[in-house]
């Protein structure tokens, strides 16, 4: 535990500015952001007395090692900073939501030649109108199922799109009149461009003019007598009619707001968000969030809004958005809305009428949100917390291992050795920390020689990094330690193995558990335990003890280790098989260097097979676009270095079975995969 007082800026050293500050702590990993309208009156907060403190606030202080911040021109700008910062370092004591689950969205892909519908989650695109979020994608389907008759937009996949252009015959949905088949020309580009814009333009909220003009064009239709056209309209508003019923009109107007409500205890916190378009309730999220750190409810609704708009401009922000509490200051909030929509946001508390009650219906969702979320997730927080302490008091550790590293051989009768690293912090696998190892050290198969070798580099790099931030070098007029950040790279995150473990755990018996701490040893690292799972008995080792440490069957320190333990084993076979895949698809072309994968194809296309490909000449191989000369030598020198002895031959009919050889090595997976 730090004492503030070791890192607090001396007086006159913060300015009285706005800006955005940063604590770190003491491996550099950024654990807390905060903006100010004064900076110096902010951090002056943070350095008074521990007991002054909020709960939440000491244990961040106490956590840090030191803070840093960024002078900008306006409260705007920090809040801007503040967002950027905080979803670039994902810092712990920040507040973070996090989405109950991934929303569907209705989207129309107005940037293609021909607009499609479909359903999307995840990231936005640019160019593509998006309708919700929706609480489950058939609310989707079922809308879009009773829109597709007055408004038949293509919804099918480019392939099936380009295959009806090729045979000339529109898929299912073309001939029910739910689709106007504009791969066969039914319909001319600007033709299925006008019915997209006018799909999108009622789901915007514009329902009533387009409805109006349906009404007359089925009574001039009647008045004419084309009674099979008017009764195609009739038909049509009907199914327009149903769709607007599935979402009921709330606000009157034709009103776009968002709504925003709370529900919180001590320790959790739930937001619902309506959003409601053209009067209607359009779409409904939900987050829940950890009270990290001390805040009031205005400071979750800000959080909240920067998670909601923080990446959206335009339309996609409304003119109106009602909330439970206001931000304090509110105005920079306001400001910065008001930016990302290009006009006029206003931001208040409802005080009457159906916003209010509209609210008070949000509210409640709110609170049966929180209220499930807690039902769900109180006995995992129980037993993780549960689980950390058994295995601190099995390990004698001085507290509980909150990062735990893993370590799992794998092999294939000693082919392909390769090692896994994986993570678990406060429980939680985290997988964008998890790494894995090529054996180099030596051939064959010696799972103690593979753990000491991945171990030793692992940690070789730790020390390095760690070295690199001079925290060894002593300033040799006031005998400080120094402190830069060598630990992070330049825009702020730690280095791949910068931040080390409590505890390290791996897979195996007595000698795995040795070999591990020896290389530990070589090292001079002594503030870091090692522990090993047997898999016979599912026995704990520990260095230097001849017995083992049982926990009971029902531990849960002892289900958690195997949860690390098998996801080590799960990551590690994953990648042995995919190099054992990768070594037997490779071919006799992979040993011509330069000739990557698209030039393998064109050779295999033009020739037909490897076995003809080998027969060619020189002269020949060169006729293919995109190979020289010199290139053309090295494939018949590699295949004529990789020429079978003999003509393969099926046992059951006495046929010479064709040579196919496989042209391509690994796959586009494994060459993305992080290798270290």
């Amino acid at each position: 535990m730090a004492d503030p007082s070791s890192y607090r800026p001396k007086p006159g050293q913060i300015p009285d500015a706005p800006g955005v500050y940063k604590f770190r702590d003491e491996h550099r990993r950024v654990i807390y952001v905060g903006k100010a309208k004064s900076l110096r009156q902010r951090l002056a907060n943070y350095f008074q007395d521990l007991a002054n403190l909020h709960p939440r606030t000491r244990s961040m202080v106490t956590t840090a090692a030191s803070v840093e911040w960024t002078v900008v021109n306006t409260e705007v700008e920090a809040l801007q900073l503040e967002y950027s910062w905080i979803k670039e370092f994902d810092p712990r004591f920040n507040v973070k939501y996090r989405d109950d689950k991934s929303y569907p969205y209705l989207a129309v892909t107005m940037n293609e030649e021909f607009p499609r519908v479909q359903v999307m989650r995840g990231q936005k695109k640019k160019g593509v109108r998006y309708f919700g979020p929706y609480g489950h994608a058939w609310a989707i389907r079922d809308t879009v199922d009773l829109l597709l008759r007055a408004f038949p937009v293509r919804t099918c996949s480019a392939g099936v799109f380009k295959n009806a252009a090729r045979t000339g015959r529109p898929c299912l949905l073309g001939y029910i009149g739910k689709c106007s088949a504009p791969c066969v020309e039914r319909v001319t580009p600007e033709e299925h461009r006008e019915l997209a814009e006018d799909f999108c333009d009622f789901m915007a909220g514009r329902t009533g003019t387009y409805i109006r003009r349906l009404e007359r064009q089925m009574a001039d239709a009647a008045e004419e007598m084309e009674y099979e056209r008017a009764a195609r309209l009739r038909d049509d508003i009907e199914a327009l009619k149903k769709a607007m019923e599935k979402s009921a009109v709330v606000l009157a107007d034709a009103t776009d707001a968002d709504l925003i409500a709370l529900a919180e205890d001590e320790l959790e916190a739930a937001v619902q968000i309506f959003h409601v378009r053209g009067g209607r309730v359009r779409g409904q999220r939900g987050w829940v969030t950890d009270k990290v750190e001390a805040v009031t409810s205005g400071d979750l609704v800000e959080h909240a809004l920067q998670q909601l708009y923080g990446e959206e401009s335009g339309d996609a922000v409304p003119k109106e958005v009602l909330v439970p509490a206001l931000p304090e200051p509110l105005e920079p909030v306001q400001e910065w809305l008001t930016e990302r929509r290009g006009a006029n946001v206003s931001l208040r508390i409802p005080q009457r009428g159906d916003k209010k009650a509209l609210m008070e219906t949000v509210a409640r969702n709110a609170q049966q949100s929180l209220v499930l979320h807690k039902t769900k997730r109180a006995s995992d927080l129980t037993t993780r917390s549960r689980a950390l302490e058994e295995i601190a008091a099995a390990l004698d550790l001085d507290g509980a291992p909150l990062r735990i590293e893993c370590y799992d051989i794998s092999h294939l009768q000693g082919d392909d050795v390769v090692a896994s690293m994986v993570v678990f912090e406060d429980g939680l696998a985290r997988k964008s920390e998890y790494r894995r190892f090529q054996i180099k050290g030596f051939e064959g198969q010696d799972d103690v020689r593979s753990m000491h070798e991945v171990i030793t580099r692992r940690f070789r790099r730790y020390l390095a990094d760690k070295e690199k931030t001079g925290e060894w070098a002593v300033d040799e007029e006031t005998g400080e330690v120094s402190a830069d950040n060598g630990l992070t790279e330049e825009d702020g995150r730690p280095k791949r193995f910068a931040y080390p473990p409590q505890l390290v755990v791996v897979d195996g018996g007595q000698p795995q558990v040795a070999a591990a701490q020896k290389a530990l040893d070589e090292l001079g690292i002594d503030d870091i335990a090692v522990c090993g799972l047997a898999k016979r008995l599912e026995e704990v080792w520990v260095p230097g003890d001849d017995d083992p440490v049982i926990l009971p069957r029902t531990s849960e320190g002892l289900y958690l280790l195997q949860r690390v333990r098998d996801e080590a084993h799960r990551f590690a076979i994953t990648y042995q098989r995919a190099k054992r895949a990768k070594r037997f698809k490779a071919g006799p072309l992979d040993a011509v260097p330069g000739l990557g994968d698209a030039r393998k194809q064109t050779l295999i296309k033009h020739f037909g097979s490897v076995k003809k490909l080998r027969s060619a000449t020189i002269d020949q191989i060169c006729e293919v676009p995109g190979i020289g000369r010199k290139t053309a030598e090295a494939i018949v020198v590699a295949l004529a270095r990789a020429a079978p002895a003999a003509p393969a031959v099926n046992t059951a009919t006495g046929e010479i079975m064709e040579e196919e050889e496989p042209v391509t090595a690994g796959s586009s997976e494994e060459r993305r995969g992080q290798e270290t």
